[in-house]
């Protein structure tokens, strides 16, 4: 079975509980308010062949990038997002993008997945006996031009974004 293949630009549909994510990473309240409103884009770089990626989140607050090879643990930067370095891998399982995020904040990571072309991610921080987690879809930019329904029941166009 051959591996998706998830270059493209995406731009956020819809989250669910991101405040609460971010709140259980310790990010404070003023950031969390300011991200929690804003609308990024995630513009991914994937080469099959050699398994690269380069994933670039855009916010018109703050950018954050990933450059790594799938399989291959490396040293995140989280500066960005929350002032915290970690030890990262990300590899698949089965068609899915799994990452794991060792560091300052153990049990973090995320999920990424395709359908059709909406690109999944699920995050995750286990806080003692709590699991937060946080749900994005994001829109392929060539669909969202043109105005859909997603599956998610939200009207996405260039007017709603």
């Amino acid at each position: 079975m051959s591996k998706p293949n998830y270059t493209g630009i995406y731009h956020m549909v819809s989250q669910e509980n991101f405040e609460g994510y971010l709140a259980a990473l310790d990010v404070n309240y003023a950031l969390r308010k300011v991200v929690s409103i804003l609308k990024p884009s995630k513009h991914i770089e994937h080469d099959v062949n050699t398994g690269k990626m380069k994933i670039k989140t855009v916010t018109t607050f703050k950018n954050f990038d990933m450059d790594f090879t799938l399989g291959q643990e490396f040293t995140e930067d989280l500066g960005p997002v929350d002032g915290r370095k970690c030890q990262t891998t990300v590899n698949w399982d089965g068609d899915k993008l799994i990452c794991v995020q060792r560091g300052e904040k153990e049990g973090r990571g995320w999920t990424h997945w395709l359908e059709g072309n909406l690109l999944h991610l699920v995050s995750k921080q286990e806080n003692c006996f709590i699991c937060i987690y946080i749900c994005i879809i994001w829109c392929l930019e060539d669909n969202y031009i043109k105005s859909l329904t997603c599956k998610t029941g939200l009207k996405v166009s260039d007017k709603t974004i």
